[in-house]
């Protein structure tokens, strides 16, 4: 298994576009504009209607409550039904969005995708400057449920791929499957398919007050038991109809289905949405048995700590004897640090969003004169140096003049050492940038290596001050 930076860029839309409508559960009024977002944002919610319009990626690890869809919950404010909304950004190859709210829960439009693939195909997709990484799967990785018989694998392929099988044990919906085997099908074959629930669920639901938002034109309704006369009658005020029907194909009212497998598509479009929360693109097949929002999301959970674990392990493939982008003379050609405190030899990558370089560690070190000098190791303080003297090649790279500049830290956070590096070890780093460079401002994320392994990471905020 492996992360790679890919050849395809990343993508965002091109301008902003609104729908309305209500919330399926709260059944408030909600405006939801997508909005374009910088290289590596990922997508993440804002919610406007709130003091200081606070942000929630949509990350597997806020998800809190998967009763009736997807709720994400950062710092104690919340959003629902995230799914239809992201498995839309997805099945359009969208990499980057921002998804402004003025209320908890997005619009249920018509119970699926479909209208908020065609705003977003009306606002535009652009490509951005820097490529997309995936992660390639190369062995299976599973989650299963005991208890309700549920599981989701993901198993090598050339390209992301899902299928999903459903089997809900009734005579009106019994097993349906549904495929996506390239994810530009997503518009044309998956993203009308509508919500739906069975009759018995309903009867739940009104009596907990949700679905107030609901109507017979959002929502599938399977009617899976006899309709008494007595919940006929809260039905009709429910959905605000004079009369209700149950057609031969077992579906209440006059709704006619999309597809015949509608449900297990829905299904499909589920799981494309929760998958969305691993926050990095998948190249592999997902097989989802029996899925539903709980093992969506438990299964983006473990895979989003499989490719973090993996992210902190990829050590840069780099070869040591090439001739490198800088070598240290030209590297204080751009740093002002000088010996003892030049912690760095050599660069082999620079682009505009990361960096790698090369620290070898000797027994010349002056830091080992006075540092257990029996038994030899590297300050952790100077190997975060090290990893912020690599940061600062990155953002001094952001200006004509590098000289007359100085670069400060600001914050150093999250920081973790998992290995000793002693004499003889050659220390690799590696930046990524977490936000784009604004002000002067570089905020990354910088790992070091040594013999094959993570030896320390850490969160880094630097700025660059012109000197006077």
């Amino acid at each position: 298994m492996a992360i790679i930076k890919t050849d395809v860029k990343q993508k965002t839309i091109g301008k902003e576009i609104s729908l309305t409508g209500v919330g399926l559960h709260t059944g408030k009024d909600v405006t939801l504009t997508f909005c374009p977002a910088p290289v590596n944002n990922g997508f993440s919610f804002k919610r406007v209607d709130l003091e200081g319009s606070p942000i929630i990626e949509a990350d597997a690890n806020y998800v809190t409550n998967t009763q009736r869809g997807t709720c994400l919950e950062k710092n104690g404010v919340t959003i629902q039904t995230s799914e239809h909304v992201l498995a839309a950004l997805v099945g359009l190859d969208i990499d980057n969005a921002i998804i402004e709210l003025n209320a908890s829960e997005p619009p249920i439009m018509d119970g699926s995708s479909k209208f908020f693939v065609e705003a977003l195909e009306k606002s535009g997709i652009v490509e951005q400057d820097d490529f997309r990484e995936e992660y390639v799967v190369s062995d299976v990785i599973s989650y299963s449920d005991e208890e309700s018989g549920s599981e989701v694998i993901v198993m090598p392929a050339k390209e992301y791929q899902v299928t999903t099988m459903v089997d809900f044990g009734t005579k009106v919906l019994g097993t349906q499957n549904a495929t996506l085997n390239h994810i530009t099908d997503f518009k044309n074959d998956i993203s009308d398919s509508r919500t739906f629930s069975f009759l018995h669920e309903l009867e739940t639901l009104l009596e907990h007050g949700l679905i107030k938002g609901g109507d017979l034109n959002n929502a599938i309704v399977y009617v899976d038991k006899e309709l008494s006369a007595e919940t006929t009658e809260k039905l009709k005020i429910a959905f605000n109809k004079d009369s209700l029907s149950i057609k031969p194909n077992g579906i209440l009212d006059n709704l006619t289905l999309h597809h015949p497998n509608e449900a297990a598509r829905h299904k499909l479009l589920d799981v494309v949405g929760d998958l969305a929360l691993v926050g990095t693109r998948i190249r592999g097949k997902v097989i989802a048995n029996k899925p539903g929002h709980f093992i969506n999301t438990q299964f983006a959970k473990k895979l989003s700590k499989v490719i973090k674990n993996e992210r902190r392990n990829n050590v840069p493939q780099i070869d040591l004897n090439q001739e490198p982008l800088m070598n240290v003379n030209q590297i204080m050609d751009m740093l002002p640090h000088r010996q003892p405190f030049l912690l760095l030899d050599k660069v082999f990558e620079l682009s505009d969003s990361h960096v790698i370089g090369v620290k070898n560690v000797t027994m010349n070190e002056e830091f080992f004169k006075g540092h257990f000098p029996g038994a030899p190791v590297m300050p952790g303080v100077l190997i975060v140096e090290a990893m912020a003297q690599t940061g600062g090649i990155l953002v001094l790279s952001t200006v004509p003049d590098p000289e007359n500049y100085l670069t400060f830290f600001m914050k150093i956070d999250k920081v973790k050492f998992k290995q000793k590096v002693v004499p003889g070890d050659t220390l690799i780093f590696k930046c990524d940038l977490i936000t784009p460079i604004r002000r002067g401002i570089c905020h990354m994320q910088g790992y070091a290596y040594a013999n094959g392994k993570l030896c320390a990471e850490a969160e880094l905020m630097a700025q660059i001050s012109k000197v006077k």
